[in-house]
């Protein structure tokens, strides 16, 4: 990422701590009812997890409230009611808050993939690997799971090599706010969620 002055090179650190100090704090009651609701509908485990590239492709392992059921089958047979719930509201995701304290992710950046896509990209495809991955992004905001794959991949290219601003990341977590409200972009068009990335 191009140099952003001090927010570029510490400010977004220190906005990602604050902020995500802040969100567990407050969404406390929530993370606890999700929990909850996951364990009596789901069992043990409540939470996901699953190892995913983070900054140059630095392994790290990211964490979700369970929205499927173990054993065979593919993601729409295995999504539950209240998986599709979680995935609407994007509530399976709030635990990524631990892994943006962590500082394996920011509160804005490319959302993080799975290691298998890492030979797959192309030369501007992975430069979305020059920042952390983040909770929200700019594919996010621009439809979530319902942006194609080759213009989600140019969007987080394009916010790697940018300035960072607050006022910019501000906005896209606003956008993202909005699209979840209105449960827009949960799956892509003929999928329970999104395909696999195959290249190109």
């Amino acid at each position: 990422m191009a140099d952003g002055g001090w927010y570029g090179r510490q400010g977004k650190r220190v906005a990602d701590l604050l902020g995500a100090a802040a969100l567990l704090l407050l969404a406390a009651p929530l993370l606890a009812g999700t929990a909850l609701a996951v364990r009596l509908a789901l069992g043990r485990p409540v939470l996901f997890r699953q190892v995913r590239a983070g900054r140059g492709g630095r392994p790290f392992t990211l964490l979700k409230f369970r929205s499927m059921r173990d054993g065979p089958g593919g993601d729409a047979e295995r999504l539950t009611r209240l998986g599709r719930a979680l995935r609407a509201g994007a509530l399976d995701e709030l635990p990524q808050l631990w892994n943006v304290l962590r500082g394996e992710m920011s509160l804005v950046g490319p959302r993080p993939l799975p290691l298998a896509y890492l030979p797959l990209y192309s030369p501007r495809q992975a430069e979305r690997l020059r920042v952390r991955p983040g909770l929200a992004g700019l594919a996010q905001a621009a439809g979530r799971n319902a942006v194609p794959w080759p213009e989600r991949l140019e969007l987080d290219a394009r916010y790697a090599a940018g300035r960072p601003t607050p006022a910019a990341d501000a906005l896209i977590l606003l956008r993202c706010a909005a699209l979840v409200l209105r449960g827009r972009g949960v799956a892509a068009p003929g999928h329970a969620t999104m395909p696999p990335f195959r290249g190109g």
